[in-house]
């Protein structure tokens, strides 16, 4: 998609290549920080802080696969340019509400995976 979608598309190409980056780099450090918890045998509370990492690195890939900045939308702002961080305001409130919507929808989502991860991991026998 090349142009702003309410509630579909609010992010261009070099926005979702950053997106993307963003998942990579949480996807490793969230891979470090499970090496650790191995290798140094951490006690059952240590492993839910993976939460975090796994939670950065899900919100990084589910914006750039849906082509929607949750941040962008909860603060009812857009950008199709070529240049990351150059936004434009979304005027109707109703664009702004669906907007919302799917931020709040992504964060869902990236919440749902850091618990689900964090239930595999809590009962590894380690």
């Amino acid at each position: 998609m090349t142009e702003y979608m309410p509630g579909l598309c609010n992010i261009g190409p070099e926005e979702i290549k950053k997106r993307r980056q963003l998942g990579i780099v949480g996807l490793v450090i969230s891979l470090i920080f499970f090496v650790l918890l191995i290798a140094l045998k951490t006690n059952l509370a240590w492993r839910l802080l993976i939460f975090f990492p796994v939670f950065f690195a899900a919100t990084g890939f589910l914006q750039a696969r849906m082509h929607f900045c949750a941040g962008y939308g909860l603060r009812g702002l857009y950008n199709m340019s070529k240049r990351v961080g150059n936004t434009d305001s979304v005027e109707q409130s109703e664009f702004r509400k669906k907007d919302k919507q799917k931020a709040v929808q992504i964060t869902i989502w990236a919440v749902l995976i850091g618990l689900i991860v964090i239930g595999i991991i809590y009962n590894l026998p380690f």
